[in-house]
């Protein structure tokens, strides 16, 4: 749902919720505070909830052969998750290219709806091979949606 823009979000985009989760205690570093990479795999939940949510898991698209590899990451870190903390992830593809596209996340705390996280993945697709190819008509239409 949509957010106050108390944070003053740089992206300032409504992104739908795809996943939920709670902050385990592994996750957290000396400081009480989620790490860092920690992001970045709730960024892959949220990609690979938002696939499943429209019919097509991951595992489908590698099996038909497209696999869509991280080729850059950007993530501004707005807000410190901390243990037990409830996170909602918001994310949806956008900037989708011939064979590329980017992913658009964002992560709420769900007890004070604070944005503590934002960012993006690039994803090119390419083969089981590893050449660069084009999004098939299909996902192009999936991702654009």
């Amino acid at each position: 749902g949509a957010r106050a823009d108390a944070a003053a979000p740089h992206f300032r985009m409504t992104l739908p919720q795809v996943a939920k989760l709670r902050v385990l205690y592994a996750d957290t570093d000396q400081m009480g505070v989620v790490n860092n990479v920690v992001y970045l795999r709730w960024f892959e939940v949220g990609r690979a909830e938002w696939l499943r949510q429209h019919g097509r898991p991951y595992k489908e698209l590698e099996a038909l052969g497209h696999m869509l590899p991280v080729v850059e990451a950007h993530l501004r870190y707005r807000e410190p998750a901390r243990y037990d903390d409830i996170v909602e992830v918001h994310g949806a593809p956008s900037e989708v290219k011939a064979a590329s596209l980017k992913f658009f996340d964002q992560l709420w705390r769900e007890r004070d709806g604070a944005l503590l996280c934002e960012g993006w993945t690039t994803h090119a697709c390419i083969s089981p091979e590893g050449k660069v190819k084009r999004l098939p008509e299909e996902l192009l239409t999936l991702f654009r949606s």
